[in-house]
């Protein structure tokens, strides 16, 4: 089969052997894949990552030990846990200390024509779902993960700094749950996403200090923690989103002085997502920016490190 690699920070493709399905797995075939800021850090040297990147997808199971699954559109959620540990029996398998995880550590990622899932990771497509809509779970769950985090009131204010693919599904995901949510950003047309979904937005230099009681930091840059620190009000929450290959350095006086409470925030459960999806509650289409090929994935790669480009997929056209 054809798949993806990072290789040295470069984009090579390679044929490999279709991977071995083992007891309680699931071979898909990929359908179509999303490029999102992790698997661009990845090839920046986040992680010091090599091997098959890619965990957003949309795949079609060829074979499983469950009969019902074969056939069906599905997701996977990323993360591989070993079902046994206090985690795991939490319902927290993300945090699963013996986990790997999809396309980022130790498990081959979604980039190429089939890949391997746990059946327990699966979850099928509503059929009124398309496969471009669909792509977003893996992100949209990452951002219904806010809530599952942190009590957020109705009517609460929060600003989402960023107007990337991760902060226009943040800011919608806000907007469902009843929030006043402003969006803070740099780019007019991704601004006129947030708006049209409800939110309030500002391109302006200047942010406003002190004044929010909940900010998440989307950015994927240094500074957007930094800043985050600066407007959020005393006592308040400023949740952590973006992932980013170099090290990030604030003030913590502020923090301390402020008693400011910071939450990392990474995946979450795809259920809520794929139910914001099955209503129509999230408009992702507007976030399509380009589609390749899988056979040309460093060029689509090339495209979505461009400045202003939201989702770019990866489509494997050897799929029925």
């Amino acid at each position: 089969m054809l798949a993806v690699f990072i290789d040295s920070k470069q984009i090579v493709m390679r044929q490999v052997d279709v991977p071995k399905r083992p007891p309680g797995y699931a071979l898909i075939r990929l359908r179509v894949a999303g490029i999102c800021n992790t698997d661009l850090e990845l090839q920046r040297g986040y992680y010091g990552f090599s091997g098959v990147p890619g965990h957003e997808f949309v795949g079609q199971v060829a074979d499983a030990d469950t009969p019902s699954l074969i056939g069906q559109r599905v997701v996977g959620e990323i993360n591989l846990a070993c079902g046994h540990c206090a985690f795991c029996a939490a319902g927290l398998g993300r945090h699963c200390d013996a986990r790997t995880v999809l396309g980022i550590v130790k498990h081959p990622g979604a980039f190429a024509e089939f890949l391997t899932l746990p059946e327990a990771n699966l979850r099928v497509v509503p059929a009124h779902v398309t496969d471009e809509q669909a792509v977003f779970v893996e992100p949209l769950a990452a951002a219904c993960e806010i809530l599952e985090q942190v009590s957020v009131p109705r009517g609460a204010e929060v600003a989402v700094l960023g107007d990337g693919k991760l902060g226009l599904l943040i800011a919608q995901t806000l907007l469902t749950h009843g929030a006043c949510v402003t969006v803070y950003g740099h780019h007019p047309d991704k601004l006129k996403i947030a708006q049209r979904a409800g939110a309030a937005v500002s391109d302006a230099g200047e942010h406003p200090i002190g004044r929010f009681p909940f900010v998440v930091d989307s950015t994927g840059s240094a500074e957007g923690l930094r800043q985050a620190v600066r407007m959020v009000r005393p006592r308040g929450i400023v949740i952590m989103k973006s992932t980013v290959h170099n090290e990030v350095t604030i003030d913590m006086a502020p923090v301390i002085v402020n008693e400011i409470t910071l939450v990392g925030s990474r995946c979450g459960l795809f259920d809520p997502a794929i139910a914001l999806l099955s209503a129509g509650k999230v408009d992702v289409e507007s976030l399509l920016s380009a589609e390749f090929p899988l056979h040309e994935a460093a060029a689509a790669f090339s495209k979505a490190a461009e400045r202003g480009v939201l989702k770019v997929l990866l489509r494997n056209n050897q799929a029925s």
